[in-house]
C-alpha cells in the first residue's frame, strides 16, 4: 500500500552532462538546484542578479546580459545609507557606492561571457506579481525595503508573460539554436499575497509555462517541482519552521527526481563517485595531526587525480589545491 500520491515525471529527450554550460535564473528553486549542481561539479552560473521572483525581472536580466550593456552609478539608488540596484538582490547592496557597483559588474561580466554559449537555461518563476517604481515606471526586481507607497503593484497576465518570453527564447535560439530551456514554478507560496491571490498567481505562471512548452516543442521543457512539493510532499514535516519553504530533506528529494529525469546513468555514476571524494575532502578529523589522517589525505588526493584523469571536462583545481594545503599542514 502506498500512502502518498506520486508525481509521474515524463522522461525528457535531453540529458545534462558535466560539460554542459548551464545558466539558472529565478527564485529559490533555481538557487537550491544551482547549489546542488555546483557541488556536483557541473558548469553552472547561478542567478547572476541574485534571486528573482517574477517572469519579467528574469527576462530583463537575460536581455541585459545579451546586450552587454554595463551598469553604472546611474543604475544605483541610495536609501538609509545603502546603495542598491533595483535589478539586483540585496546581497549586491553596500554602504559604499563603488563596492556595490564592483560586485554587480564582476558577476555581470562573468555571466555575459557565458550566456551566448549556454546550452541549457533553468528558469524558475515564483510569482506573477510585479512592482514598478512610481518615479519612472521602472520594473524592480527587489524593493530593498523602500516604502511601499513608492511602488505600483500589479499582476501579470498569461498573455503578457508568453509574449515576453517568446521574444527572449527566440533571441537566445537565434544565438545558439541548440539551447534548451527547463522551466519550473516555485513551490514556495507567497503567503503575503494572500492564500487565494497566491493560487491565482501560481496558476498564471503554470499556464504561461505550458503555452511556452507547446510553442517551443523540443526546446522548452517543464519540471514539476511545484507539484512534487505541494502534492507528493504535502506533509508539514517536509517544510522549514516557517511552514512555507522546503526543508533540506525536501530539497534533496526534489534534486534526486531532477537528477533521475535529466541525468544519464553515466552522469549519475560520476556524481556518486564525486560525492565520495567531496565528503573525504571536507571531512573534519578528530586528530588532524595524526599520521592516519595524513594517509587519508594522500589517498583522497590519489582518488582525486584518478577522477580528474578520467573526467577532464570537470574542473578540480580548487579541490586539488585544498587537499595539498591540508597535507602541508598535517
Amino acid at each position: 500500500m502506498d500512502f502518498r500520491t506520486r508525481i509521474q515525471i515524463t522522461e525528457p529527450d535531453i540529458f545534462i552532462k558535466h560539460s554542459t554550460e548551464l545558466m539558472l535564473f529565478g527564485s529559490c528553486f533555481s538557487e537550491n538546484i544551482g547549489i546542488k549542481l555546483l557541488q556536483n561539479k557541473f558548469k553552472a552560473d547561478v542567478n547572476p542578479f541574485g534571486i528573482l521572483y517574477n517572469p519579467f525581472s528574469v527576462s530583463n536580466s537575460i536581455k541585459r546580459l545579451i546586450s552587454g550593456e554595463h551598469f553604472s552609478e546611474r543604475d544605483l539608488v541610495c536609501y538609509n545609507g545603502m546603495y542598491h540596484s533595483f535589478m539586483h538582490h540585496g546581497h549586491f547592496s553596500d554602504t559604499d557606492k563603488q563596492v556595490c557597483l564592483e560586485k554587480i559588474m564582476e558577476r555581470f561580466e562573468r555571466a555575459a561571457g557565458i550566456i551566448r554559449n549556454a546550452g541549457l537555461f533553468l528558469i524558475t518563476f515564483g510569482t506573477a506579481y510585479i512592482y514598478k517604481w512610481k518615479d519612472n515606471g521602472m520594473l524592480v526586481s527587489n524593493c530593498h525595503k523602500f516604502p511601499a507607497c513608492r511602488f505600483q503593484r500589479s499582476r501579470l497576465q498569461v498573455e503578457e508573460i508568453v509574449e515576453e518570453w517568446n521574444e527572449v527564447i527566440t533571441q537566445i535560439l537565434s544565438i545558439n539554436p541548440d539551447s534548451k530551456f527547463i522551466f519550473t514554478v516555485s513551490p514556495v507560496r507567497h503567503w503575503k499575497d494572500g492564500a487565494h491571490e497566491n493560487q491565482v498567481s501560481k496558476s498564471i505562471l503554470h499556464l504561461a509555462v505550458d503555452s511556452l512548452r507547446n510553442g517551443f516543442a523540443g526546446s522548452v521543457y517543464y519540471f514539476p517541482a511545484y507539484e512534487v512539493m505541494i502534492d507528493e510532499l504535502r506533509d508539514y514535516r517536509f517544510y522549514e519552521d516557517d511552514m512555507i519553504h522546503p526543508s533540506p530533506f525536501a530539497i534533496d528529494y526534489i534534486w534526486h527526481l531532477f537528477a533521475e529525469a535529466f541525468f544519464s546513468c553515466e552522469t549519475r555514476e560520476v556524481n556518486r563517485e564525486w560525492e565520495q571524494i567531496r565528503k573525504a575532502i571536507f571531512h573534519r578529523p578528530l586528530h588532524p595531526t595524526a599520521r592516519s589522517y595524513k594517509m587519508f589525505l594522500e589517498q583522497t588526493l590519489q582518488k582525486l587525480e584518478l577522477f580528474s584523469d578520467r573526467h577532464p571536462e570537470i574542473e578540480c583545481e580548487e579541490e586539488r589545491a585544498l587537499l595539498k594545503e591540508k597535507l602541508y599542514k598535517s
